[in-house]
């Protein structure tokens, strides 16, 4: 089992950046894929991006794809969200998730909020 804590969220001007941290408890974090999603009021949870368990493989929403970068580092038991150029449909509370191969994203973070101002 993990636990799962996000952080970094904060207020942006559209073109700005911000990097988003999940922390993860736990000692099996690296036998975990992790995931990034995002939440908007009125709209469905939104898939961002995924990274592999040994970082080599990383997948992108087409919406976020050569703005937003997932990485992790596993000797510290975290995965980040490097978000650059940000654009106000990007507001969203953002949620880091885990999961085995294969398998759902069994595990969900609380969420941090982005806020992205016009």
């Amino acid at each position: 089992q993990v636990q799962l804590v996000e952080s970094g969220g904060g207020l942006v001007q559209a073109g700005g950046s911000l990097r988003l941290s999940c922390a993860a408890s736990g000692r099996t974090f690296s036998s975990y894929h992790m995931g990034w999603f995002r939440e908007a009021p009125g709209k469905e949870r939104e898939f961002v991006a995924t990274i592999s368990i040994n970082g080599a493989a990383t997948n992108y929403a087409d919406s976020v794809k050569g703005r937003f970068t997932i990485s992790r580092d596993n000797a510290k038991n975290s995965v980040y969200l490097q978000m650059n150029s940000l654009k106000p449909e990007d507001t969203a509370v953002y949620r880091c998730a885990a999961r085995n191969s294969p398998g759902a994203y069994a595990y969900w973070g609380q969420g941090t909020q982005v806020t992205v101002s016009s």
